[in-house]
C-alpha cells in the first residue's frame, strides 16, 4: 500500500520530463475523453428523445386514421368497448405506456386502466389539437405520472376536429432506455482512459530517450553553452541536416561567405545556397574529411566534416573551416620565429668568439686591434641603424629589415640598402601585416638565392624602397640565378618553387611566393619580375598608397 502511495505521488507530483510528459499527455487526452463521452451521451440522449416523439407521433396518427375511431367517436356512444380493445391491442405491439382516444370534450373512450374510461384526459395539454387542429409532443403530469406524449386530432369528413388520440411514454421508462444506450460509451471511455495511461507513460519514455535522458533546464543550458562556443571560436561552422537543408551556421561563416543573417539561410538547401563551389559536395558526402583544401567564391578554406549519427543512422554533417591563409600565416610566423631562434644562437655564437677574440687581444696589450676589431665590427650595424631611423621612420618595416639584414649576415651574404632609399609617407592605417609578409618572403627567396652561385660570384642581394608618387615602390634584386623564362609564369602558384623543380615534392618557399601573390593582389598592387644588374632576378613590387583591398 505504502508503495501504491508512493507511486501515486510520484506520478502526479512529477519534476522530471518523463513525468511531465506523462502527466500531461494524460490530463489532455483524458480531458478530450470525457468531453466527448459527455457530448456522446447528450446525443445520444437527445436522438433517443427523438425518436420517442417521432415513434409517440407515428403511432397516434395511424390510429387517428382508423376508421373505427372516426366512427365510434362521431356517434359519441362505444357499448362494445371497441376502441378499448383496439388501442390495448396497439400499445402492446408498440410498447407505448399508455394510448389514449378521447373526443372534443376530453372524455376518454380508452386507457390502460379501464377504470379511467368515461373520465375525462388529465394533463391539460390537449387544447391545440381540439381547438387548432395541430398534432404535437409534449411533456405533462397524467395519471400514470410524468410522460412523454404525443397529441394528434382526429377529423371528420368535412374537416372537424372530433378527438384526440394520445401516445405516451413514461418519462422514467425513457430515462433508463437513454441511460441504457450511455452505458456501453461510459465502459468505452473508462478503457480508453486505463489505455492513455499507459500510451502516455510509453510516450514520456520515448521522448526521454529522444533526448538522450536530458532534462529540459539541461538542454537549456547545453544549447545557451553551445551558442556561446560557437560565436567564440573564430572558425566557420556549418551543420547540415540529413536532407541536406542547412541547421546551422555562426557568425565567423556569415563573414567569410559574405552573409549578413542567417534568417534567410537556416533551413534552405547547402547545394542551393553554395551552388558553385566545392563546399556543397562535402557537406552532402557521408565521408569524414580531415583538413581539405576547398574553393568558395575565390577564397581557399581548410575543411574538416564530421557525420553526425545517432542510433546507427546519419543525421547530418558538421563542418568547419578556416582560409587556408590563415595556416600559411602561422606556418610563416612559425619560421620566422624559428629561424630568428636559429639566428640569435649563431649571432651568440659568433659574437662570444669575437669576446674571446677581443679579451685575447686586451691581455696582450694590443689596443689599437682592439680598437679597429669593435669599430668594424659596430659600424656596419650602427650605419644601417642610423639610416633607417632617418629613411625609414615606421618600426614594423624597419624592424624587418633589420631582420632579414642579421640574417644576411649570419648567411655570410651581403646586404645592400640602397642610399637613396627612402619610405617616410606611408599611411597610418596601412596594412601592415601583408606588406611585412611580402617583404618577408620576397628578402628570403633572394638571400636562398644568392647562395646558390656563391662558387660563380660574391653573394649579394640589394633592396630599393622609394614613397615618391602615389605607390610604395620596392625593389628586392640578387646575385642568384635568376629565374628561367619557361617557369616565370609558375613560381606563383601554389608549393611550387624553383629550387625544387625537378623534385616531386614541393618545398615552402614554393608557399612562400604563393602567399607573396596573394598579398600583391590584396592589396591592389603589382609584382614584376625580371633580370637584374646583380645577374639574378629583379622583383619590382608597387603598391598604391591608398589602402584599396580586393574583396
Amino acid at each position: 500500500m505504502l508503495n501504491f502511495i508512493k507511486w501515486v505521488f510520484t506520478f502526479f507530483c512529477p519534476v522530471s520530463l518523463q513525468g511531465q510528459m506523462r502527466i500531461l499527455v494524460s490530463m489532455v487526452v483524458i480531458g478530450q475523453l470525457f468531453i466527448s463521452g459527455a457530448i456522446f451521451a447528450t446525443f445520444i440522449g437527445n436522438t433517443s428523445k427523438a425518436q420517442i416523439n417521432k415513434r409517440a407521433l407515428d403511432i397516434g396518427h395511424t390510429v387517428a386514421s382508423v376508421p373505427l375511431i372516426h366512427r365510434i367517436l362521431e356517434s359519441g356512444d362505444d357499448p362494445q368497448g371497441s376502441i378499448q380493445q383496439f388501442t390495448e391491442t396497439v400499445r402492446r405491439q408498440t410498447g407505448a405506456e399508455f394510448v389514449v382516444v378521447a373526443d372534443r370534450h376530453s372524455r376518454r373512450f380508452s386507457h390502460p386502466n379501464p377504470e379511467k374510461i368515461g373520465q375525462y384526459f388529465v394533463g391539460g395539454d390537449e387544447n391545440l389539437a381540439l381547438t387548432k387542429g395541430q398534432a404535437y409532443v409534449s411533456e405533462a403530469i397524467g395519471t400514470l405520472g410524468p410522460s412523454l406524449r404525443s397529441i394528434v386530432p382526429v377529423f371528420n369528413s368535412q374537416g372537424s376536429v372530433i378527438g384526440f388520440v394520445a401516445v405516451g411514454y413514461l418519462q422514467r421508462e425513457i430515462m433508463q432506455t437513454v441511460q441504457g444506450y450511455q452505458r456501453e460509451p461510459a465502459t468505452l471511455i473508462f478503457m480508453l482512459f486505463v489505455v492513455v495511461l499507459l500510451g502516455a507513460t510509453g510516450i514520456s519514455g520515448y521522448v526521454k530517450r529522444q533526448t538522450l535522458g536530458l532534462e529540459p533546464r539541461q538542454i537549456a543550458s547545453l544549447y545557451l553553452e553551445r551558442q556561446a562556443i560557437l560565436e567564440s571560436i573564430q572558425t566557420g561552422i556549418v551543420a547540415v541536416d540529413g536532407s541536406g537543408n542547412i541547421s546551422l551556421i555562426n557568425q565567423v561563416a556569415l563573414k567569410y561567405f559574405g552573409f549578413e543573417s542567417d534568417k534567410d539561410l537556416i533551413g534552405k538547401s547547402s547545394t542551393a545556397v553554395f551552388a558553385h563551389s566545392d563546399f556543397s559536395m562535402l557537406l552532402n558526402s557521408d565521408a569524414k574529411e580531415s583538413f581539405r583544401e576547398i574553393h568558395v567564391d575565390g577564397q581557399e578554406f581548410l575543411f574538416t566534416s564530421v557525420p553526425i549519427a545517432y542510433s546507427g543512422n546519419e543525421t547530418g554533417v558538421v563542418a568547419s573551416f578556416r582560409p587556408i591563409e590563415d595556416l600559411y600565416r602561422l606556418q610563416k610566423e612559425l619560421r620566422q620565429t624559428r629561424q630568428f631562434s636559429e639566428m640569435l644562437r649563431v649571432q651568440a655564437h659568433e659574437y662570444s668568439n669575437k669576446l674571446h677574440t677581443l679579451a685575447g687581444l686586451l691581455q696582450m696589450e694590443a689596443y689599437k686591434e682592439a680598437l679597429d676589431l669593435v669599430t668594424r665590427e659596430s659600424s656596419g650595424l650602427q650605419s644601417l641603424i642610423q639610416f633607417l631611423s632617418r629613411a625609414v621612420p615606421n618600426p614594423t618595416l624597419a624592424a624587418i629589415i633589420m631582420g632579414k639584414y642579421n640574417r644576411a649576415l649570419e648567411m655570410k651574404v651581403e646586404f645592400l640598402l640602397n642610399p637613396d632609399s627612402t619610405m617616410g609617407q606611408i599611411p597610418g592605417d596601412y596594412d601592415f601585416n601583408s606588406l611585412v609578409t611580402i617583404l618577408g618572403n620576397l628578402i628570403d627567396n633572394a638571400l636562398e638565392a644568392a647562395l646558390c652561385c656563391q662558387k660563380q660570384r660574391s653573394p649579394c642581394i640589394q633592396l630599393f624602397m622609394t614613397d615618391i608618387g602615389h605607390d610604395l615602390i620596392f625593389e628586392i634584386e640578387d646575385s642568384g640565378p635568376g629565374v628561367p623564362l619557361e617557369i616565370q609564369d609558375k613560381i606563383f602558384s601554389k608549393a611550387y618553387s624553383s629550387k625544387t623543380s625537378n623534385s616531386a615534392q614541393p618545398d615552402i618557399h614554393g608557399v612562400g611566393l604563393y602567399l607573396v601573390h596573394r598579398h600583391v593582389e590584396y592589396l591592389n598592387g603589382d609584382l614584376i619580375l625580371s633580370t637584374g644588374d646583380l645577374g639574378g632576378a629583379l622583383f619590382t613590387l608597387i603598391l598604391p598608397k591608398k589602402n584599396v583591398k580586393k574583396a
